[in-house]
């Protein structure tokens, strides 16, 4: 039995939605993997075999919009690469800006002209949580702008306990799966083939 199967549980109508997209895509693998976080999994989620099908993205970002469709939103923000069509459909379902930050130097910020206005409301949106790192540095561009954070809408949150950015955060799936540092990562003592598979420089 594969193992995303073992976390297909009672949820949400858009739970059961994205686990049904994910398995009909291929989009979770199996194996031995080196996520953009640095950490080793058993488990790796191919967002791209979601984001690769427009009609798909445009259904993701109308359920990521009503995680948060009573709050005040001006601004949409993701980040470069796959964070952007998420974040962008998102936008386009609120009917809001939409902007991406891009790393340079290992850092994101925002480029290409856009800025925030202070006291923007800004929904920041990611495809994939792990650690969270690249929402704080999202959440951080938004506060040293003066914006105001709604929220974090994600697709898929594969933390263990959930991560805390210190704002109301939403998932339209928990994907729990387990990660190691790659010192004490069980799959390496056991020698088997580590694949790292396409990155984003993401943390």
């Amino acid at each position: 039995m594969p193992l995303w199967m073992n976390w297909r549980i009672q949820g949400s109508r858009s739970m059961s939605r994205i686990l049904d997209l994910m398995q009909s895509a291929g989009a979770v693998q199996e194996g031995h993997f080196q996520l953009t976080s640095g950490q080793h999994s058993n488990v790796y989620i191919e967002k791209f075999r979601l984001l690769e099908r427009p009609d798909t993205v445009e259904e993701i970002g109308q359920m990521m919009a009503d995680l948060f469709k009573k709050a005040n939103i001006d601004v949409v923000m993701g980040a470069a690469v796959g964070g952007i069509l998420v974040s962008h459909a998102t936008a386009r379902a609120l009917r809001k800006r939409s902007i991406f930050a891009e790393r340079v130097d290992g850092r994101l910020t925002l480029r290409r002209g856009f800025d925030l206005k202070a006291a923007e409301k800004v929904l920041v949106v990611e495809d994939i949580v792990t650690t969270g790192g690249s929402v704080r540095e999202l959440l951080r561009i938004v506060e040293e702008q003066g914006g105001d954070v709604v929220g974090v809408a994600c697709l898929v949150d594969r933390s263990q306990a959930g991560v805390d950015f210190g704002y109301p955060t939403e998932s339209l799936l928990r994907y729990p799966s387990t990660s190691w540092q790659p010192d004490s990562c069980p799959l390496c003592r056991e020698d088997i083939s580590l694949t790292t598979p396409g990155r984003s420089a993401k943390k």
